[in-house]
């Protein structure tokens, strides 16, 4: 599966942005979904993933209450609304597929996209 992250911007504290992730591929429903972030020299860290099936989403305690991950089958996307966004959020953020339920775990993913970049100003 090959996916292409986008919605990246810049953003003032408090904001909202809405990050997409396309897939492409047949098989786009049997991956779990998630969403990482890395800013810059720090590691890449879990941000939210979502169950194949849309039916379970997990979250790091960071972005709980602000950030929320959901998937549009019929589109093969899957999003990251973020909101209430602060100066600690900017990073790059990458999507990824995993056959793996409940992944948090960056080398628990087999797929990458290529990231969008986030920047939230104070």
């Amino acid at each position: 599966v090959q996916l292409q992250a986008s919605g990246g911007g810049l953003v003032q504290a408090g904001g909202s942005l809405r990050l997409s992730c396309a897939a492409s591929g047949r098989t786009f429903s049997s991956y779990a979904m998630g969403w990482f972030r890395q800013a810059p020299g720090k590691e890449r860290e879990f941000v939210a993933a979502i169950s194949w099936s849309g039916g379970s989403t997990y979250y790091a305690e960071s972005v709980k209450g602000r950030f929320t991950i959901s998937r549009e089958a019929a589109k093969n996307t899957v999003n990251l609304q973020m909101n209430s966004l602060k100066p600690v959020d900017t990073a790059v953020y990458y999507c990824a597929a995993t056959f793996t339920d409940r992944a948090t775990r960056w080398y628990e993913y087999e797929y990458w996209g290529q990231g969008t970049e986030v920047t939230v100003s104070s």
